[in-house]
């Protein structure tokens, strides 16, 4: 077998990832930036500041694009069987439903991942740039890494920025800053994704919902049937169970609780 052969799609997203994110940074450090006065007058805290949230974003990209993100197991673990058991008991006002793909039993939210290959519980969205999915366990995660991404973006953005010199003749400045000057273009490209992504999924964690929910309510069985989301709890218990997983429950049992609220609401 070749050595290339070896290499998968992932590894190969995951070093170009890892080789940009240095590059970037090596030209930063390189060409007359801030970061280069502020090494000449000794003022190193705030060169080891940028090099300490380049490597925390770095490893927040590589825990996020590895980890599990929640895949349904084919086998359910005894705790899991428990816990179908207690589902089971709460009568639901729509089957689960057992995936095509994979023949396992969906829980609520869950979706099949024809990338991974895998159904994953509170399905988000399959990223390309992550070779993984968003979903339950790892989503928190994800959101922390693009805040912390667009915050190294912004600074790099701003140290691009401060070493453009553009009273230089034109040939002049073009071989001396071309480098600099296409690393600014980049990180404005990439400044504008990441803030559009963590606007829209800031907004997702408030109203608890996900990405392939938001898109695709008309094709999804337990939100076509409803006029609203039945799984939003108000913004403070919103943040709080994706972030801290509080309050706990089932989603079938939420669904089955805000069925039950309407219900008494139109009887009354």
């Amino acid at each position: 077998m070749a050595p290339w052969a070896l290499l998968s799609h992932g590894v190969l997203v995951r070093t170009g990832h890892t080789v940009l994110t240095w590059g970037i940074t090596l030209v930063l450090f390189l060409h007359d930036t801030a970061l280069r006065q502020w090494e000449e007058q000794g003022e190193l805290l705030l060169p080891l500041t940028f090099l300490l949230l380049v490597l925390g974003s770095l490893l927040l990209y590589l825990a996020v694009s590895l980890m599990d993100p929640g895949y349904v197991n084919v086998q359910p673990q005894p705790q899991e069987e428990a816990k179908e058991e207690q589902t089971a008991m709460v009568p639901q006002a729509i089957p689960l439903r057992r995936c095509r793909f994979c023949m396992v039993l969906q829980p609520l939210r869950a979706r099949h991942c024809r990338e991974c290959r895998r159904c994953v519980r509170r399905y988000d969205h399959h990223c390309p740039w992550m070779e993984n999915c968003v979903g339950e366990r790892n989503h928190p995660l994800f959101v922390a890494y693009l805040a912390l991404q667009l915050a190294v973006l912004l600074w790099g953005l701003y140290l691009a920025w401060s070493g453009l010199h553009f009273f230089q003749p034109w040939g002049l400045w073009l071989r001396s800053s071309g480098l600099l000057f296409a690393t600014f273009l980049l990180l404005s490209l990439f400044s504008l994704v990441a803030g559009l992504l963590l606007a829209s999924h800031l907004y997702l964690v408030a109203s608890n919902t996900t990405t392939w929910e938001f898109m695709s309510s008309h094709r999804i069985a337990y939100l076509r049937q409803r006029p609203g989301n039945p799984f939003d709890r108000g913004l403070t218990r919103n943040v709080a169970h994706f972030f801290c997983g509080w309050p706990s429950g089932s989603w079938e049992t939420l669904w089955v609780e805000e069925e039950e609220k309407e219900g008494r609401s139109q009887a009354v």
